[in-house]
């Protein structure tokens, strides 16, 4: 059996959390884990009882011919970042210390409702056109890393607990050995 490793895994249900989104432009899905456990999910859409782009037909910032990473305030949709800590909000969860997982680099707005609701770790993939929301993490001692090199030093952990936990089955083994 191949077990897939937990950044993997993480940013499979982000992906997977993508399907929902309902805006023309990006779909982007993010998932929220403390303790080794999903605690909210999020997609960019409309809010809740909104009419949705894929309803009306078009984009307005496409329309516009406006660059993605501008124009954010013509946009009805909200960012899946934003979406999944909003989820931890009506629910009465806290998300302080936990890890977003998310299909794309977050935007400024979205780093700073990461920074204010306690997440300490990011992991993306992607990136966006400004820089600034990363650098607003690395003030506020948010460790952020691109899913490739969270993959890679997950990897070296599995390996050493492999060996560790090798380790131990062997000296259980050797315990059991009647001389």
């Amino acid at each position: 059996m191949n077990r897939k490793l937990f950044t993997e895994w993480a940013m499979d249900i982000a992906e997977d959390s993508k399907i929902r989104s309902t805006c023309l432009s990006r779909q982007v899905g993010a998932v929220i884990i403390k303790d080794k456990q999903i605690i909210a999910t999020g997609y960019n859409g409309a809010p809740a009882g909104a009419i949705h782009c894929t309803d009306i037909g078009y984009c307005e910032r496409k329309n516009r011919g406006i660059p993605s990473g501008q124009g954010l305030e013509l946009c009805r949709a909200g960012h899946a970042e934003a979406n999944a800590i909003n989820q931890c909000a009506k629910h009465g969860t806290s998300c302080n210390g936990a890890t977003l997982y998310v299909t794309t680099q977050p935007c400024v707005f979205c780093c700073i409702h990461l920074i204010q609701a306690g997440i300490i770790k990011v992991v993306f993939k992607g990136e966006y056109p400004t820089g600034l929301g990363l650098q607003l993490l690395k003030e506020s001692g948010v460790e952020f890393l691109k899913y490739e090199d969270a993959l890679e030093l997950d990897k070296e952990d599995f390996e050493k607990k492999r060996k560790k936990d090798l380790d131990r089955v062997q000296e259980f083994l050797n315990s059991q050995k009647t001389y």
